[in-house]
């Protein structure tokens, strides 16, 4: 696997890294302008623990700008009154200017939060436009149903933009996730007002003027770099603002929820935290396939990613030569220079998430569990932490309630269907689960009695291509709430009227 690797490869991104010009001023109106406020705080690198720039911490004053900006195009219908088809050709636009711009948006997230350049590629060149095509393509399928009840009486639904989103993203996919903000709600006509994660903006940034290059009008889009506490509560809390769109933690969604409550009682869209358990039944053939895929299932992205398989629930009568081989496929997974194209393991986003990481393992040690695999993490000069797996956990731990939010896998043993299904549903969240078994009835079993918003069912053996499925699906319990994929997405950032039309 990787390690810091071609020299001359890594030597030419970090050659383009010193020409980056770092403008992180809120973009309202088509344009830049200075933050109100005065407060500034250091945009670390985590691969090195410097600092790239300072940072406008956001202001109350920044939000009612961009606000105010929104309603103004909103309630013009220079976007929200066009034709679909229009939005169609300037959203097909933005994408591809994403992709050509490729570089540049990878550049900036590999920089601000670690993730290794060749993947931060492949959100900007793949991951994200692809998602932003998809959306567009159910920008003109927003129909209504009609009703007749008499001869004289006619009911017809229509949907209707919202009218001003606040969108509110994190920090473990910065390009991807303002594009999965943006995109369907742009696409159902809306006004944005974006506040990306003070750990990586500039992506979101860039992209506010990639749009206006391809043709979106001045204010439609706007965004606003900032903290959480200043500028995304000024936002959740904004009254002028019809809807908010959350991904991030549970305890800020609540916290997001319960400022939208506050303000207007504005409807919330949430994605939030998760636990993610991979259930593993002993008729699996092909148990090298499994390892490898809960490897990458709980590796990818440094494991900061809010569905990561990061609960292993596995047959005692498997569980001992399949966590040998995920610990050796595990043991390859050496942090490496995010700037290096070889590299597939980079540091965590931030000094804070080092520390929780670490607190978490060491929680998991003192609590009991057996460190099969004690990843090494550097205290200093870069966030970097190897892979941790804990055999011989249990339920009550913290290390499985609780999302850590890294590369730290906990393996348990199971003997029956239904213990695997308590053990799976004994977390509070519910956003993604995987099953491994060739009995179609198990797996029909499992997919209705795992509480959980998507249902992955495997059988063995290599992993078919993906189709690029958009098909909807809302988490559950403290994941959040709400549909963000497909036509249902497209629903989600619109509002259904009725219309009613009586008389002769």
């Amino acid at each position: 696997m990787s390690v810091i690797g071609n020299d001359r490869i890594a030597s030419r991104w970090k050659s383009s890294a010193t020409t980056v010009n770092w403008n992180v001023q809120p973009f309202i109106d088509g344009r830049y302008k200075e933050s109100t406020a005065t407060q500034l705080f250091d945009n670390i690198n985590p691969a090195t623990e410097r600092t790239l720039c300072r940072v406008p911490v956001g202001s109350v004053a920044d939000i009612e700008e961009a606000v105010r900006v929104a309603r103004r195009c909103f309630e013009d219908g220079c976007w929200s009154e066009l034709p679909p088809t229009r939005r169609v050709e300037v959203l097909l636009k933005l994408a591809d200017l994403i992709v050509q711009h490729k570089a540049e948006l990878a550049l900036l997230d590999t920089l601000e939060m670690g993730k290794p350049i060749r993947e931060a590629l492949y959100d900007a060149e793949t991951l994200a436009p692809a998602y932003l095509r998809s959306w567009v393509g159910f920008a003109d399928k927003l129909v209504g149903s009609a009703a007749p009840v008499t001869s004289g009486t006619l009911y017809i639904n229509v949907f209707e933009p919202r009218g001003v989103v606040g969108a509110i993203t994190p920090w473990n996919f910065p390009a991807l996730c303002a594009v999965w903000k943006f995109a369907p709600a742009l696409a159902a006509g809306n006004t944005v007002v974006l506040k990306p994660s003070e750990l990586a903006a500039s992506s979101a940034l860039r992209l506010a003027e990639l749009a206006l290059e391809a043709g979106l009008p001045e204010g439609v889009l706007n965004v606003v770099p900032g903290l959480g506490s200043t500028a995304g509560a000024a936002l959740a809390g904004h009254p002028d603002v019809d809807m908010v769109s959350f991904t991030g933690s549970t305890v800020t969604g609540r916290k997001v929820m319960e400022l939208c409550g506050r303000s207007n009682g504005k409807p919330v869209l949430l994605e939030c935290g998760g636990k993610s358990p991979q259930v593993v039944f002993g008729d699996v053939e092909d148990l090298d396939a499994v390892a490898e895929a809960t490897v990458y299932g709980v590796l990818w992205n440094q494991g900061q990613v809010c569905g990561a398989f990061t609960r292993l629930l596995v047959h005692e009568d498997i569980k001992e030569s399949l966590l040998e081989k995920i610990i050796s496929r595990a043991r390859q997974y050496r942090p490496g220079d995010p700037l290096s194209e070889e590299t597939i393991f980079g540091p965590l986003a931030s000094a804070a998430q080092r520390n929780r990481v670490k607190s978490y393992i060491e929680q998991g040690v003192k609590a009991g569990a057996n460190p099969a695999l004690l990843g090494e993490i550097r205290e200093s000069g870069g966030c970097f932490v190897s892979p941790t797996i804990f055999d011989r956990v249990d339920d009550t731990m913290s290390i499985v309630r609780e999302e850590i939010f890294g590369p730290v896998l906990c393996v348990q043993s199971f003997r029956t269907e239904e213990e695997a299904i308590s053990s799976s549903n004994s977390t509070e969240y519910g956003l993604e689960t995987a099953v491994w078994t060739r009995d179609i009835g198990r797996a029909k079993r499992m997919a209705r009695a795992l509480k959980f918003g998507q249902v992955t069912i495997r059988t063995s053996g290599k992993e078919g291509a993906s189709s690029g499925c958009m098909l909807s699906h809302e988490p559950q319990k403290a994941s959040g709430f709400g549909s963000e994929l497909g036509l249902r997405g497209l629903q989600s950032y619109s509002n259904l009227k009725v219309i009613s039309f009586s008389g002769a």
